[in-house]
């Protein structure tokens, strides 16, 4: 097999809306679809030449699985696959909630389970993907590693908790995002602009303040100074930001509140079936 990418076959199990993304960026990379097998209940197609199928294939031993399915859906997945896998087998979790441990029980074989928290933005090469990895192979991780860099940012946690919360951020905060970009398109609809003129402006607002808050040496508190002049429109509306720590009350809440139920996620997959 000879592939950039993938020392040998891929297995996708689930294949939604984050397995997809990371997917149809894989094969834009260069992964061979012929190398990809996708695992689903529904069978249901998903293109580019590859293998979908209900039951999992007969005919090889992946060298690296993706666990892409719902969290709840672990214990109905691990009694089946487990006893396929192989010491050499890369295990990749994308399971908001799943601790290692919990994976480790269910998946004896593999040396390398990898924990890793992607968002929607790697279907474009620009997420941000926190790993994990409670030890491995160097050679494998390195492998994990330049995979998921076609994806955008990776960067590795040695800690787990540090792990966890570095995907709350990142993994819940295009959603946070999107939800701001919202609110501001919708408050300058309720003061006079047009729906499509607030929502068009909101946006290209957004993208390019990120823009720029990535290329400056300046932190995003720096940069918002910047902006506001002395008595000005802007710094009228940072008071309200910053009045009572507002916003940053506001966006701690949230965070916690993603980070709660990532706990009691993990709890709960801790307990595993009789």
């Amino acid at each position: 097999m000879t592939d950039s990418l993938l020392p040998g076959p891929l297995w996708l199990v689930g294949c939604g809306n984050m397995a997809g993304a990371m997917l149809a960026r894989w094969l834009e990379e260069g992964v061979d679809p012929s190398h990809v097998s996708v695992i689903r209940p529904s069978g249901r197609p998903v293109g580019h030449g590859i293998r979908v199928s209900a039951a999992y294939p007969d005919d090889e031993v992946p060298a690296l699985v993706l666990l892409g399915m719902k969290p709840y859906q672990l214990d109905a997945v691990a009694p089946l696959l487990a006893p396929i896998l192989d010491p050499e087998t890369i295990l990749i979790s994308i399971l908001a909630g799943v601790e290692q441990a919990s994976l480790r029980d269910r998946f004896p074989a593999p040396r390398n389970i990898v924990k890793a928290m992607p968002n929607l933005p790697v279907r474009l090469g620009r997420g941000v993907i926190p790993l994990h990895a409670d030890g491995g192979d160097l050679a494998a991780l390195a492998l994990v590693s330049g995979l998921m860099a076609t994806l955008g940012h990776a960067e590795w946690f040695e800690e787990e908790a540090a792990f966890q919360l570095a995907g709350h951020l990142t993994g819940a905060g295009p959603a946070f995002l999107f939800r701001f970009i919202d609110a501001l398109a919708a408050a300058a609809q309720n003061l006079g602009l047009s729906s499509d003129q607030a929502a068009r402006l909101a946006l290209r607002m957004v993208e390019g303040a990120a823009a720029l808050a990535a290329a400056s040496d300046d932190d995003p508190k720096a940069l918002a100074r910047r902006v506001a002049s002395p008595g000005g429109t802007t710094e009228a509306g940072l008071k309200v930001l910053d009045g009572d720590r507002a916003l940053l009350a506001l966006v701690e809440e949230t965070l916690a509140a993603s980070r709660a139920r990532g706990l009691e996620m993990a709890a709960a997959a801790r307990a595993t079936p009789d």
